[in-house]
């Protein structure tokens, strides 16, 4: 089934609900809406009941302005509450920082277990770090309606892709939908701040924690290797052989044996 539910400050957030068993919730939507975990919500869904929503900004959810984290933590507690708290949780991407953020910020309780895959924090000196009108940039072009722009730069600057696969990029089928997303880039940003680890808020998180990576990236697994080593109570694993956007089929069984250990 389908729904919508209305967040704290009134906007809408819409989400599916399906399968049965202990409720999990998926935490997506990078340049994209519910439908990146769609396949792996179906694939959990024989174990568990699975909540996979829109982020404000993204899909069929509301986008009310400014942009504050805050916002984004209290869309995910109408969530849990939908779910039935506790519940397990599985973030993805700058996802899985929503989902630190969020367990950081008062949510713990309601987070039976959380996975988190591939956070993209940086750690001095394993990659160049952002340039400090990063964020300006971002803004400036979208009020000139540079879209495209916008995936470029986050692309080749924040993700760090080769400048050979951008220039191309916007020829992929796949670009329309992320070109129309550009908007969300400023709240992921916003999100990560200069995109150092907040040591002391991941120190304060005693949620069992499943920190996953797939070693195809090296930052991002000297990244993941730091948070376990912070967080209180982390256990550490490697997909070998997945790059960033992992295969759903190999984080599902990943994910059910974690939340059913």
């Amino acid at each position: 089934m389908s729904g919508r539910l209305i967040s704290t400050d009134g906007t809408p957030i819409a989400f599916d609900k399906l399968g049965k068993g202990p409720p999990v919730v998926i935490v997506g939507g990078i340049l994209g809406d519910r439908s990146q975990q769609g396949p792996l919500a179906e694939l959990l869904s024989t174990k568990f009941t699975v909540f996979n929503y829109d982020r404000r900004g993204h899909g069929e959810s509301g986008n009310e302005e400014p942009y504050a984290i805050e916002r984004e933590i209290e869309d995910l507690d109408i969530v849990f509450s939908e779910a039935g708290a506790p519940a397990f949780v599985y973030g993805t991407s700058g996802c899985a920082v929503l989902s630190l953020l969020a367990a950081a910020g008062g949510l713990a309780p309601k987070i039976k277990r959380l996975v988190i895959w591939e956070p993209p924090f940086f750690v001095d000196g394993t990659r160049p770090k952002l340039a400090p009108d990063y964020l300006s940039r971002l803004k400036s072009l979208l009020a000139e309606g540079r879209r495209r722009e916008m995936v470029e730069l986050f692309m080749s600057e924040a993700v760090g892709m080769p400048a050979e696969f951008v220039a191309q990029m916007h020829l992929a089928p796949w670009f329309p939908s992320q070109e129309s997303l550009a908007h969300t880039l400023i709240y992921e940003t916003t999100m990560m701040g200069d995109y150092s680890i907040p040591r002391t808020k991941i120190a304060s998180i005693k949620v069992p924690t499943l920190v996953l990576d797939g070693g195809q990236t090296s930052w991002l697994t000297a990244t993941a290797n730091a948070i376990a080593s912070i967080l209180p109570n982390a256990q550490r694993r490697t997909i070998d052989g997945q790059p960033h956007n992992v295969d759903h089929n190999a984080m599902a069984p990943v994910l059910i044996e974690f939340f059913e250990g």
